[in-house]
């Protein structure tokens, strides 16, 4: 079956059963609750490729932190990393804390108002300009992320793929779409669909406002995903008394080289040159996905003593009270290891 639109008449009934599904259907995400243009930036940046479970916590406590651009414009880098520690993608981050001091210094710590200002800004491309300008301000401007396009294939009874000529297809119908009324909602709602009902497997097309409008009315073709490699590999956990605390321990971290491609300035446990680890000192195993890459992660007790024939020198070492370890920039694999073992009480847990 082909839905013939846009037609002004399909559209406007297909606006308003999203928007009262969106009323009626939304959750309750605490950067839907203010119109704050700056509080929006933060979470739209957080969302990048990365799953609202782990940002709600996260978000709540940046916010905390850095109430307003100003006060992240303040802040060392090192403390934002702190934060975004176990989020990804860290670029990101030092994006917007960069992004943060342009708005201070050069714009009177006023943020942009509309799509095109915010697009001159460090990490804000045309979905984030659109997200921000559409829910803070009203701006017509249509928001395409995966689910949006995920949204539209569907709807239209497109084959996805990951040329430029479907990306402009898919912005041109999302612009179509959108409500002149109530843009930032409907932007909202065309997410909210793609991330609750129109899902990449399994799509819950009974429960979708949009199913009388819908071409393809399933899953419809994408192109494969690139496969999962595997790798192994291995850290060393060195524990000592502190020196000047006896109560206290202390952690042996180290500190990836500004010129690393991945995580750099990011503390770490030690890693080992050798992924085998002897029975007798392994202390767990875990699993950590980064991007396309599933590591099986085997952590050694270790000496200090040790260091020099098991592991890699990959910058500077320090020893950090475990109390301080928590508040550092730690990389997310360290920090999921030492609450595995429980040397790190882990952030409270905000559930929804």
């Amino acid at each position: 079956m082909t839905i013939s639109f846009p037609s002004t008449q399909n559209i406007a009934q297909l606006r308003a059963r999203l928007l009262d599904w969106f009323a009626l259907n939304q959750r309750d995400l605490p950067w839907r609750r203010t119109s704050d243009p700056y509080a929006i930036w933060v979470s739209e940046i957080m969302l990048q490729q990365t799953r609202v479970a782990a940002v709600m916590d996260r978000y709540l406590q940046f916010m905390e932190h850095f109430p307003d651009v100003q006060a992240l414009a303040r802040a060392e880098e090192s403390e934002v990393l702190a934060l975004w520690s176990g989020l990804g993608y860290y670029r990101r981050a030092r994006m917007l804390h960069q992004a943060a001091r342009v708005v201070v210094s050069s714009m009177d710590g006023k943020m942009p108002t509309s799509c095109r200002e915010l697009r001159l800004l460090p990490g804000v491309g045309a979905y984030t300009g659109a997200a921000i300008a559409s829910i803070a301000h009203g701006e017509l401007a249509a928001v395409v992320d995966g689910n949006v396009e995920r949204v539209v294939c569907r709807l239209r009874g497109w084959e996805a793929d990951k040329s430029s000529a479907l990306r402009r297809r898919v912005e041109t119908a999302a612009g179509a779409l959108l409500d002149p009324a109530y843009p930032g909602n409907f932007n909202q709602a065309m997410m909210e669909l793609g991330a609750m009902v129109c899902l990449p497997r399994s799509p819950l097309c009974e429960q979708c406002p949009l199913l009388a409008d819908c071409s393809t009315r399933g899953e419809h073709k994408t192109q494969p995903r690139a496969p999962m490699v595997r790798k192994d590999v291995a850290y060393a956990l060195v524990l000592r008394q502190a020196p000047k605390q006896k109560s206290e321990r202390e952690v042996l971290l180290e500190q990836r080289a500004a010129t690393e491609t991945v995580m750099p300035g990011l503390w770490q446990l030690p890693q080992l040159r050798r992924p085998a680890v002897p029975k007798a000192k392994l202390l767990l195993t875990v699993s950590h996905a980064i991007m396309q890459v599933n590591y099986n992660v085997m952590i050694r007790e270790s000496e200090v003593r040790e260091l020099a024939d098991l592991a890699v020198e990959n910058g500077e070492r320090r020893w950090f009270l475990l109390a301080e370890a928590e508040a550092i920039a730690l990389t997310g694999l360290a920090r999921k290891v030492l609450h595995r073992v429980g040397l790190l009480a882990g952030r409270r847990s905000v559930r929804r």
